[in-house]
């Protein structure tokens, strides 16, 4: 949305003030499969969500003038953010610059938040093979967005679990199923989506105050990496 939280918080006042709609491109929140995902966990499916990990990872295309965690990572924190609801209460995050000093090239973000939820977002544009992947680990299922896969097996689901038998946990294992979605373009359905805001002047689902608590997790990674991975309030 902006480089600075002062300018993006600026926008929205703007945007406000004239009676602008402002929308941000969250292109992934678009996506039919990150959209059934959602609808999952809305309706209790996964049970309580314990943990989420994303994986951006490709060799290339390496950038010099800004590093893997704004390159590749605001997509994932927007969709793990709308996912859970919520935007965290602490980040860490490190880094290693290998092709341009002070430059990122690899970053993993660490992410908590207040209902004990936890999240990490490993980025890389030095990795051997393509891979674009989101787990949702729920206490009662388990789930995969793999956005580098066909249509219709992007998303599976695990109907595994831990089950106790007084203190000792006993695996609950079931084979993998694949969740039907759409397969419309995601592009197409946010470029629908600001046109249907403009003539209805609803609220987009990206909005300039999404935009903001991305722009704040991002921010507060980048200090973490400049301070060695110690935890950043948020």
């Amino acid at each position: 949305m902006a480089l600075s939280i002062s300018d993006a918080e600026a926008m929205q006042k703007v945007a406000n003030e004239t009676d602008r709609i402002l929308m941000v491109g969250h292109l992934l929140e678009y996506h039919p499969a990150v959209l059934k995902l959602r609808e999952l966990i809305d309706s209790g499916e996964l049970g309580k969500i314990n943990y989420i990990y994303s994986n951006r990872l490709n060799f290339g295309k390496v950038r010099t003038e800004e590093n893997a965690l704004w390159s590749f990572a605001p997509h994932d924190v927007a969709v793990i953010l709308r996912l859970l609801g919520q935007s965290p209460i602490e980040v860490s995050a490190s880094g290693g610059s290998y092709l341009t000093q002070d430059v990122a090239d690899v970053t993993v973000s660490n992410l908590r938040f207040s209902n004990n939820c936890r999240a990490h977002i490993f980025v890389s544009w030095l990795h051997p093979y393509k891979e674009q992947r989101l787990v949702v680990v729920g206490d009662q299922k388990m789930a995969i967005f793999n956005d580098v896969i066909p249509y219709g097996e992007k998303l599976q689901l695990y109907p595994q679990r831990v089950e106790f038998d007084g203190t000792l946990p006993i695996l609950k294992k079931e084979d993998a199923e694949f969740i039907e979605h759409g397969d419309t373009e995601p592009l197409l359905e946010e470029c629908a989506h600001f046109l249907e805001c403009m003539k209805s002047r609803n609220e987009p689902l990206t909005d300039a105050q999404s935009g903001i608590e991305v722009l704040k997790v991002l921010h507060a990674c980048q200090e973490s990496i400049e301070q060695n991975g110690m935890p950043v309030n948020l």
